[in-house]
């Protein structure tokens, strides 16, 4: 018997982050283990990945990990079951005539970010990490568009928080690579935090244990396939993705591999990645109870090879 399985993806279409997914259905592990597994994006007009496991509308999903912490304090429906990144996405990204070399030049200079009670408090702390003071931060609402280097060049912006330095930073740019500035927050004095987690819901965790284990070990393979040649999955993209250059996705893929193990095993959720994160969203005011950062995730459905 065949059970259909829907996941929803984190972002507004697929990239290269769930590689390991599109790798495993092509090669026919999934059809193998007896799961019938559809991959799709949330539609934005009825919310991101959790919402949709909160009305139990998908039955596994991909998201960030703060927005897993803060939906657990008002309703405890999802649970994480894998670790997809062990490390931060997002970057700064600035052009050399703006005069900003370092994250406190900040101060007084215009970011451009979607401004999220979480995005606001990395980039003020970052700021205020290298001595600068956020609260000169001119702010700049770009809603959910990650603004390319080109647009900080007519002087409008500044800077922008939030463009991926495995994606959207690949992308071809005008702006000559000398003019830019591209800082990955883990290494301006970020917290460490897993950036996307995989979840269902927890009611699930209780009734499909098997078919939980069963995902997660072709899951693993996929992801464990891909890390170790990241071009093998470069054609999928052609068929998913048909809209993006050939040339990003083959710039992409490896630099997002380098990001699904630690210590050569995908999954494996860590409290040191979790822990010190929740406490940081609760300094910034955005977690109330952070001490229930444990109950938020189980590696206890994962393969045996962690």
């Amino acid at each position: 018997m065949t059970t259909k399985i829907r996941v929803i993806l984190e972002y507004f279409y697929p990239w290269t982050n769930s590689a390991g997914f599109y790798y495993a259905r092509q090669q026919g592990w999934y059809e193998e283990a007896g799961l019938d597994v559809e991959l799709v994006a949330a539609d934005p007009g009825r919310g991101d990945t959790l919402a949709y496991l909160d009305r139990n509308e998908a039955d596994y999903g991909i998201f960030p990990s703060n927005r897993l912490l803060v939906l657990r304090e008002s309703s405890p429906t999802v649970q994480a079951i894998a670790a997809i990144n062990h490390r931060a996405m997002e970057t700064i990204q600035t052009v050399k005539h703006t005069g900003i070399l370092r994250p406190r030049d900040l101060s007084g200079k215009r970011v451009a970010l979607n401004p999220t009670p979480r995005g606001l408090a990395m980039v003020r702390h970052l700021v205020a990490t290298d001595g600068g003071n956020p609260d000169e931060i001119i702010w700049v609402n770009s809603g959910v568009r990650e603004l390319p280097a080109e647009s900080i060049v007519p002087g409008e912006i500044d800077a922008t928080f939030g463009s991926y330095w495995a994606w959207e930073l690949q992308m071809d740019s005008s702006v000559p690579a000398g003019q830019r500035i591209i800082w990955p927050v883990d290494e301006i004095g970020a917290p460490p935090y897993h950036s996307y987690q995989l979840g269902t819901r927890t009611d699930k965790v209780t009734a499909s244990p098997d078919e939980i284990r069963t995902f997660l070990a072709v899951t693993s393979r996929g992801f464990h396939a891909v890390a170790a040649d990241p071009k093998q999955a470069a054609d999928i993209y052609e068929h998913i993705l048909p809209y993006f250059p050939a040339e990003l996705i083959a710039r992409s893929l490896p630099l997002i591999a380098g990001t699904w193990l630690h210590e050569g095993h995908w999954g494996y959720q860590r409290q040191e990645m979790i822990e010190p994160y929740a406490a940081w969203l609760s300094r910034h005011g955005i977690l109330q109870h952070p001490e229930r950062w444990h109950e938020s995730y189980t590696n206890e459905f994962l393969p045996a090879e962690v």
